[in-house]
């Protein structure tokens, strides 16, 4: 992460930790650092002191499940440390763990007074976002009470409620008032000679909505074995290829992050569920396309992830027009956040619906676990969600109206409503903004294959060959259309997407590889899709990029104008493989796995779009995520494109 600070996720918590296992608070630091749980921060400062000073790090906080670190009082050469002390942390569900060891370094005994400042904000992290936006919160109180073993931390607005608790063991010689709302857990602690003391910290989330607390792991260690157990079963019994070692690696590596990036859902019928998360430390939460094509991705070797992430999804569909949050009958849902400021509105996060492609890839997901497992039970249970959602394609979706599924700027919430979701994504080459009405080409190739998908289902699932042959004729017509109003004559590729107007968007985008995991193309527009993908101004030699370079609207370290994506690239290497084009799938696969090797064997949410020849090592977007359900799926899809050679 930037800013030197390091992830730890374990569900739907998450906890950003500094080199020497503080959190600060302070905003603007391009993370948001603290503990999360449910979109609210529930540690906003967490600091140690060591006889009265900010200790040194000899070894700071590395990546991994445990942060450790290693600190010392600070001094010079002529006045060794007197005392060392080991830190570790982690996260388990709602809980933050810390054990300190001091160690002495003197042959005569050694007091030293240990003290740890604790706060809790409980802002929500949009108010942590960067786009300076702030909100009223009227009402709100904040209140701290003193335990024996530590301290309570309240928050109360109106009906919503939160807590955080502090306990230590053993408890505190006192607890400070600041100054400043935040509270100082004091300790005097005698070391022997060359001897040593022990304090457990333990931090209790009580997020909004939550009825019950979690099991507090007994230790960072406790936490860190329950989290690799988790991960174990993950990664188990996936047959890794044995002639493609980083490929291999890469697999298991994505698989552990999956276990970690699983949050609770609801299924249909109020069953608890565990989903994709989108990733952290942003996106914790579930997201429509993120779950779908995350499922998709890993359907072959985790089917699991699909038979969980659809049900959730159908609980959460829409089932009437709600102008605030986009919806509308039979839609998908697009981000379900459960943070304070959805909860009173003034977010539209809480169900948010837009989402042009979330409703196709739902179908596409569908039909393809079915088609993968056999399991014909989970489509019958969600035929109702499915034809609901075929009924939004067709209906407000845009389908029959305007030939094509279209979206419209949301003002409240998103401009663009396909997978390239950021202000001025879908542009021209030179780097003009659509107005009104897009149409967007990624989403018409979903639409293609959620058509022929559910027909297969309605003939062989659900004994209904007048629906299937609707849908199949529906999906002729559409793909008709596109070639026809899409493809770009001049440039032999398929334009971005189509205005209100019909007209052509002409940026040329990787958007263009998504049609050919559809298989909405031609065999002869396909091939030379594929084939210009890998072209230099596309191909960095990481990845290919979202923009072509060399056109006025790319930009190395723009989101969607000129970065990689990993997801999008193992999109763009199944559609080639679909295609024949075998070769370059494959270069498109060793690009990534050389990237995720120079990064530990795991791929970030993306990177920036400079050349692999000026830049030989991957150059990490400054934003992203970094872990992120997708990417970490991502190895998954590839070793299904290229069969691990």
């Amino acid at each position: 992460m930037t800013d030197r600070h390091h992830l730890l996720v374990h569900g739907g918590t998450f906890a950003c930790v500094g080199d020497g296992g503080d959190i600060s608070g302070v905003r603007g630091s391009g993370s948001p650092d603290g503990l999360f749980v449910r979109d609210a921060r529930h540690l906003s400062r967490w600091q140690l002191t060591a006889d009265g000073a900010v200790p040194e790090s000899l070894t700071p906080v590395a990546d991994g499940d445990t942060a450790r670190c290693v600190l010392v009082p600070r001094g010079g050469r002529q006045e060794p440390p007197a005392y060392t002390i080991f830190r570790e942390q982690a996260v388990g569900e709602g809980a933050f763990v810390e054990s300190l060891r001091l160690t002495s370094n003197r042959p005569v005994p050694t007091t030293v007074r240990i003290a740890v400042t604790a706060d809790a904000d409980f802002t929500d992290q949009f108010e942590l976002r960067a786009d300076h936006r702030t909100y009223t919160k009227a009402g709100a109180q904040r209140s701290r009470r003193v335990r024996d073993d530590g301290v309570e931390f309240h928050y109360r607005r109106g009906d919503w409620t939160s807590r955080t608790t502090v306990t230590a063991e053993p408890a505190p010689d006192g607890v400070e008032e600041t100054g400043t709302g935040a509270r100082r857990l004091v300790w005097s602690l005698d070391l022997a000679p060359h001897g040593t003391a022990e304090l457990a910290l333990r931090v209790a989330a009580r997020p909004h909505g939550v009825d019950r607390e979690p099991p507090i792991p007994a230790s960072p260690a406790a936490a860190g074995e329950r989290l690799q157990e988790l991960e174990g079963r993950f990664v188990e019994g996936v047959a890794f290829p044995t002639g493609w070692p980083e490929l291999a690696a890469a697999c298991a590596r994505g698989l552990a992050d999956l276990a970690a990036l699983q949050v609770p859902a609801t299924g249909p019928d109020g069953e608890e569920l565990r989903v994709p998360a989108g990733g952290a430390p942003w996106f914790l939460a579930l997201l429509g396309r993120d779950a779908l094509l995350t499922s998709l991705f890993a359907l072959p070797y985790r089917p699991g992830l699909a038979a969980a992430t659809l049900p959730a999804l159908a609980a959460a569909q829409a089932t009437e027009t709600g102008r605030d949050a986009v919806a509308q009958p039979g839609k998908i849902v697009h981000e379900v956040r459960h943070g304070e400021l959805a909860h009173f509105g003034q977010v539209p996060y809480g169900r948010y619906y837009g989402s042009v492609d979330a409703t196709p890839l739902f179908l596409v997901l569908l039909g393809a676990y079915v088609e993968r497992t056999g399991d014909t039970a989970l489509a019958r249970r969600l035929e109702p969600h499915a034809r609901a959602a075929i009924g939004w394609m067709l209906d407000h979706g845009g389908l029959t109206s305007c030939g094509y599924l279209v979206y419209r700027a949301d003002r409240g919430g998103l401009a663009n409503q396909n997978w390239k979701d950021s202000p001025g994504a879908i542009c021209s080459a030179d780097g003009g903004r659509t107005h009104g009405p897009v149409l967007a080409a990624g989403a018409q190739g979903y639409a293609y294959d959620a058509l022929r998908r559910t027909a297969q289902l309605a003939r062989s699932v659900w004994d209904d060959e007048v629906y299937a042959a609707l849908l199949e004729q529906a999906a002729g017509d559409l793909r008709d259309r596109f070639q026809r109003d899409f493809w770009m004559r001049d440039r032999e590729f398929p334009a971005l997407a189509l205005d209100g107007d019909g007209r052509q968007v002409d940026a040329l985008a990787s958007d263009a590889g998504h049609l050919l995991w559809s298989g909405l193309l031609d065999k002869e527009y396909g091939e030379a899709v594929g084939r210009r993908l890998l072209e230099p101004d596309f191909f960095s030699g990481w990845g290919v990029r979202t923009l072509a370079a060399g056109q006025p609207a790319y930009h190395p370290l723009s989101y969607h104008r000129g970065s990689v994506w990993p997801h999008d690239n193992a999109l763009i290497a199944l559609g080639l493989a679909r295609y024949g084009l075998h070769d370059e799938a494959r270069t498109v696969a060793r690009a990534l796995i050389e990237a995720a090797t120079t990064t530990g064997h795991r791929l970030p949410e993306v990177l920036a779009g400079y050349d692999r020849a000026t830049c030989p090592e991957p150059v990490p977007y400054p934003h992203a995520c970094v872990r992120e359900s997708r990417s970490a799926a991502a190895p998954l899809a590839l070793l299904t494109a290229v069969g691990g050679v």
